[in-house]
């Protein structure tokens, strides 16, 4: 019954005018309220807006129309893995969950059922590996990649040199907020830094003795790995205790808008981490407001575009729909199956010239996938809110992680799971 009732509530919407017999099929699990809506909604609205472009302005991909299904899932995890069940044979071509947690709840689902999971700069850091996770692409960079540039910025920072150092990561209690935690005690150990873990429980609205314990260490620096209120609610304790906002850092996850509006000129200075580029200063968001907005199809309330979360959500459709046009070329037809769109994925080449082409050069940094390699580059930059003009500017160009350790902590995570598991390498 419970089923019945999600899938009679699962919002079909096609985003193509005409009905057609034929169509490409990319859901969303979306999450427009709740503690993390703060997150979710700008993510959504930049996804459904690319792929409506998509349709407005090319007729679908290949001469096949998008069609968009949309469930919430309020980031809980049993809700996203019901939603996953409503929509698996619906012919989706990309899972896209938004959700550590139900990352980790699906991996098994989509290896069994055939169906790509693309979790772009969360989940599971080492399903990186193509060999152990075929069904599983984490591109462009993940959370192990994000400490790591979060360290390599700081050394900058520092001379080289993090010895003595305190840094703290405040970090969501959950599989999201935990997945930093093996590669900053690697760094602290070769970096020779303390280092600090302090745990926020779900959904982050209190924090005071969190912020109380970290006064009392008085750290040199702070990382942040949070998601909705929490992220809010961090920066505006940061700024009650004082603590120095550019010597905060977020993760990309903890780099919105809505994280630091709320603290109003406390949020000014505060720095996140961010694998794409900023803003509508593209010829891209012309095409948005041509195709989209003006014809009055843009997503949800209209009012995230340009925004940070925005953004990201666009370029995740993006990569998407490049995705699903390699798929065809390799496979010659329009109507490519969920276990083409993998093949899609593995292909996939980012190049600045397609980027160019696609209205947004230099929005990210170039990028290959592979076999082997689902991860993509690894590199990413840091922006900084001015709480004065209330916008994001980048302070830094393209950091790399440092991919030596990313990548051995990765296999030797996959190599565990394969074990457990009797996987046996996909690569040749």
């Amino acid at each position: 019954m419970k089923m019945m009732k999600l899938a009679a509530v699962l919002a079909a919407t096609v985003v193509a005018a005409p009905a057609v017999a034929q169509d490409l099929h990319f859901p969303m699990l979306n999450y427009r309220t709740g503690p993390y809506a703060p997150g979710g909604i700008p993510f959504a609205d930049g996804y459904q807006d690319y792929l409506t472009l998509i349709n407005e302005r090319d007729g679908g991909i290949g001469g096949l129309p998008i069609r968009t299904t949309e469930c919430e899932t309020a980031y809980n995890t049993e809700r996203g893995v019901e939603c996953y069940e409503a929509i698996r044979g619906d012919n989706p071509l990309i899972i896209q969950p938004l959700s550590t947690g139900i990352t980790y709840q699906l991996i098994p689902r989509v290896t069994e059922d055939h169906i790509p999971l693309h979790t772009m700069g969360y989940g599971r850091t080492s399903a990186m590996d193509g060999n152990t996770f075929p069904w599983v692409f984490n591109y462009p960079a993940n959370y192990w990649d994000g400490a790591s540039v979060a360290i390599n910025h700081l050394l900058e920072q520092n001379g080289g040199s993090l010895e003595g150092k305190k840094i703290v990561l405040v970090y969501h209690n959950s599989a999201y907020g935990r997945e930093p935690i093996p590669t900053l005690e690697n760094l602290a150990g070769r970096e020779g830094f303390t280092f600090l873990p302090i745990a926020v429980d779900h959904p982050g609205q209190e924090q005071g003795s969190q912020w109380l314990q970290i006064r009392r260490e008085r750290p040199d620096y702070v990382i942040m790995y949070g998601w909705g209120v929490m992220n809010a609610v961090a920066i505006q304790e940061a700024a009650n205790i004082r603590f120095p906002m550019e010597n905060f850092i977020g993760i990309w996850w903890s780099g919105s808008e809505n994280d630091v509006l709320p603290a109003g000129a406390g949020a000014d200075g505060y720095t996140a981490l961010t694998f794409h580029g900023l803003g509508t200063d593209y010829p891209l968001y012309e095409q948005l407001q041509e195709y989209v907005i003006d014809r009055g199809l843009a997503a949800g309330n209209g009012d995230q575009i340009g925004s940070a979360v925005y953004s990201r959500g666009l370029y995740a459709a993006m990569l998407a729909v490049e995705a699903a046009r390699t798929a065809q070329e390799i496979h010659g037809h329009a109507q490519i199956t969920p276990s083409e769109m993998r093949d899609g994925m593995e292909a996939l080449s980012i190049t600045e010239e397609r980027l160019a082409e696609l209205g947004l050069p230099g929005f990210s940094a170039p990028f290959n996938v592979s076999c082997e390699n689902h991860g993509g580059g690894g590199q990413a930059m840091l922006q900084q809110w001015d709480a004065d003009t209330q916008s994001w500017s980048l302070i830094t160009g393209w950091i790399s992680s440092d991919r030596e350790l990313v990548t051995t902590l990765a296999l030797e995570d996959s190599a565990a799971f394969a074990a457990e598991n009797n996987i046996t390498p996909q690569c040749n």
